[in-house]
C-alpha cells in the first residue's frame, strides 16, 4: 500500500488507517488502535543496530518531590527544533540517523503521514517498564496518531479505559511489529508495559509522532 504523504502540522487533520487495515488488524475491545505483526520482514538486523547505533541514556523524573530513575534507557530524535516535554522534562530532538530516516520513511509510505519525531526506549531485561499514562500532552494535538514499532523481545502491552467501565485490552508486542493508535486512543484510553518475571530479552521501542510547536 502506497498514498499520498500528508503533514501532520495541518490541526484540522483527522486520521484515519485504511479500511483493510482496520478489518484485519484491530485490537478488540479498544478503540482506534490495531496491530500489524510483521510490519518489518526481518526485524533482526534492525534490532542490533539501533542497539549499537543509538545513544542511549538513563533519564530521571521528578516525583513528589524526589529525583526517581526511569527504569529504561531512552533518547528522542526528529526534526531541527523540536522539542516534547513530558514528565515535567523537555526533551529535545536530536538529528535522524538513517536507520530510523528509514523507518520514518517506511511509515509514511504505508500510513501517508509525516512524523517529525520519534522517541527510542530500550528495555534492558524484564525489570524495565512503562508505568500507567496516555499521550496526550498538548504538544500532540486533540487527536495524536503514535506509530510504535517493537524490536527485541516480545512483551505484552496492556491498555485500559479511562471511563470507569473496566474495559481492557492486551497485546502481546512481537519483534518487527506495528501498534498504531490514533483518535481517541490517548483520550479515552491509557497504556502501560508491565514488568515481566523470568529470563527477558532486550527490547526497543520506537514511537513515531508528531509534535506541533506551542509559543
Amino acid at each position: 500500500m502506497t498514498t499520498t504523504v500528508r503533514s501532520l502540522a495541518d490541526r484540522s487533520l483527522r486520521f484515519e488507517p485504511p479500511a483493510e487495515w482496520r478489518r484485519r488488524y484491530a485490537v478488540a475491545e479498544c478503540d482506534d488502535a490495531l496491530y500489524v505483526p510483521d510490519f518489518i520482514a526481518e526485524p533482526a538486523p534492525w534490532t542490533d543496530q539501533l542497539f549499537e547505533q543509538l545513544d542511549w541514556k538513563e533519564e530521571s523524573i521528578v516525583l513528589f518531590g524526589r529525583s526517581i530513575r526511569v527504569p529504561r534507557l531512552s533518547v528522542c530524535y526528529g526534526d531541527d527544533g523540536v522539542e516534547y516535554r513530558y514528565s515535567s522534562v523537555t526533551h529535545r530532538a536530536k538529528g535522524w540517523p538513517p536507520s530510523l530516516c528509514d523507518l520514518r520513511e517506511r511509515l509514511d509510505r504505508r500510513l501517508g503521514l509525516r512524523f517529525n519525531f520519534v522517541l527510542a526506549n530500550l528495555y534492558r531485561d524484564g525489570n524495565d517498564s512503562m508505568g500507567w499514562h496516555a499521550d496526550d500532552e498538548r504538544e500532540l494535538g486533540a487527536h495524536p496518531v503514535i506509530a510504535s514499532i517493537s524490536l527485541g523481545a516480545p512483551r505484552v502491552f496492556r491498555l485500559r479505559a479511562r471511563d470507569g467501565s473496566g474495559r481492557r485490552a492486551a497485546v502481546r508486542l512481537e519483534s518487527g511489529s506495528l501498534l498504531l493508535m490514533w483518535g481517541r486512543s490517548q483520550r479515552a484510553w491509557q497504556h502501560a508495559l508491565p514488568k515481566v518475571r523470568g529470563n527477558v530479552g532486550r527490547r526497543i521501542n520506537l514511537t513515531f509522532r508528531y509534535v506541533h510547536p506551542w509559543a
